[in-house]
């Protein structure tokens, strides 16, 4: 069983930044993906950014450019840093961890709550 602990979260204004990290423990295997997903009340989880073993990332069209995710391996952290943030960035970020072995299972945090104040 995998444990995710997300941490970085608060209230910030427009414009100014905020860094996330994830730490990840329990994990027999390596972790393959690790991610960033945001929710906000009333609507679907939001694939924010990801990261692969390999170092690849993709983002969602909205943060391209402001958003940039990273990884420890060695640590098993994920960290998102977020510059330029607009009230639209407010929600609550998940961090999460896809291990495959013989199977593929998918871990998330707790979340952590983001305020952006216009």
């Amino acid at each position: 069983q995998v444990q995710l602990v997300e941490s970085g979260g608060g209230l910030v204004q427009a414009g100014n930044s905020m860094r996330l990290s994830c730490a990840a423990s329990g994990s027999r295997f390596p972790i393959n993906n690790m991610g960033w997903y945001r929710q906000t009340p009333g609507n679907e989880r939001e694939l924010v950014a990801t990261i692969n073993n390999g170092g690849r990332t993709s983002y969602v069209d909205s943060v391209k450019g402001r958003f940039t995710i990273s990884r420890d391996s060695a640590k098993d952290m994920a960290y998102l840093q977020m510059n330029s943030l607009k009230p639209e960035d407010t929600a609550v970020y998940y961090c999460n961890a896809v291990v495959v072995s013989l199977a593929v299972r998918s871990y998330w945090g707790q979340g952590t709550q983001v305020t952006v104040s216009s």
